[in-house]
This record gives C-alpha cells, sequence and structure tokens, in this order.
C-alpha cells in the first residue's frame, strides 16, 4: 500500500515502459465502513436474541426489555442486512476489488490495462497508435469526480485512476502530463 491515502498511483518508467499501480479497495476509509457495518449488524442481533431470550446480552440499555414482536423481530431483520452487507464489504477489501496496474509498452505497441474483479481478471489490451489522447476530467460539487481517462479511437474512454477518493489535482495533473509526453498524445481536460 502506498505511504499516504491520497497518493492513486506510483509510477515506474523507462524509455520504452511505463507502470503504474492502481490501488484498489484496500483502503482505510473502506475498512473503517466495514468494521462500523459490522459493529453495528452485531448490536442489531444481539438486541433481537436478547429481546427474544429476556436476557440483556449487551452492556448498554436494557433489551430485554423490548417486545420480540415488532421490534426484536425489525431489529433481527436490520442485523441480518448488516451482517450480509458488512460481509460483502470484507469480501471486496479481502480481495482488493479494482486493483490494479496500467502498462504502456512502446517496444510491443500495445498499452494493457488490468485490474482485479470478483471472479476474473479484467485485462484490456489497447494499441498505441489507437490512443488520441490523455484526458483529464475533474467535476466538482456533490458527487466530485477527478480521474485520467484515454481517449481511444473507436472505443468509448478508458478510466485509468481508481474509483472512490478523488486525487490532488496537483498529482492528477503530473500524471496525466507525464503520460501524455510519454504517449506523444495531448492532454484534454485542462
Amino acid at each position: 500500500m502506498a505511504s499516504s491515502e491520497a497518493v492513486a498511483s506510483s509510477d515506474s518508467a523507462t524509455d520504452s515502459l511505463l507502470e503504474q499501480q492502481v490501488l484498489g479497495s484496500r483502503r482505510l476509509s473502506n475498512v473503517l465502513v466495514a468494521l462500523v457495518v459490522s459493529a453495528g449488524g452485531l448490536g442489531f442481533l444481539l438486541t433481537s436474541a436478547s429481546s427474544r431470550l429476556g436476557i440483556d446480552l449487551l452492556p448498554i440499555g436494557h433489551p430485554a426489555a423490548l417486545d420480540f414482536v415488532p421490534q426484536g423481530l425489525v431489529m433481527g431483520l436490520y442485523g441480518v442486512a448488516a451482517v450480509l452487507l458488512a460481509t460483502y464489504l470484507w469480501a471486496v477489501i479481502g480481495l482488493d476489488i479494482g486493483a490494479g496496474i496500467n502498462r504502456f509498452d512502446r517496444s510491443s505497441g500495445e498499452a494493457t490495462i488490468t485490474r482485479r474483479a470478483f471472479r476474473s481478471l479484467i485485462d484490456v489490451r489497447i494499441p498505441l497508435q489507437q490512443i488520441q489522447a490523455v484526458k483529464l476530467e475533474v467535476r466538482d460539487g456533490l458527487n466530485p469526480r477527478r480521474r485520467l481517462a484515454l481517449r481511444v479511437q473507436g472505443r468509448r474512454d478508458m478510466p485509468l485512476t481508481r474509483v472512490g477518493e478523488p486525487m490532488p489535482l496537483a498529482e492528477l495533473e503530473l500524471n496525466g502530463a507525464r503520460l501524455a509526453r510519454f504517449l506523444g498524445v495531448p492532454l484534454e481536460g485542462l
């Protein structure tokens, strides 16, 4: 993992090869969300069990005083939903979904974009001649987006940066300029 949350990729480059590591879902923010959802789900399940058994299984409050129908039953349903969501979140974190590498190789004339998915490895190969530009997308507001993408001839734009937390603008511009210079294509969106 990179030394800082804000770092989205580390680059290694030679004269004919540029590689960019892309962070996946194994980030501190995702682990914290998964911990909170897991704790909440466990709390709801213990509250439901306490109301059913008549014994306080939690050290705070008096969940045994709740009627099982409807309060305890609803708490149990919330608990089951939270545990299922937490299981999904932990699976995504454990598999590091979205992690991968962007590899641009001038000697072979090919760009390879690789990402981890649930059941497979996504591997997209693009001839370097088909890359028209490096596109920088910046959208601020309620749902901000900061990403680099490749404008490819005859295809939709191919995203290169991670999903989730927006990258710092200076780092995004630096990575975009470095890639555009390496590929010999224009940088769009500034």
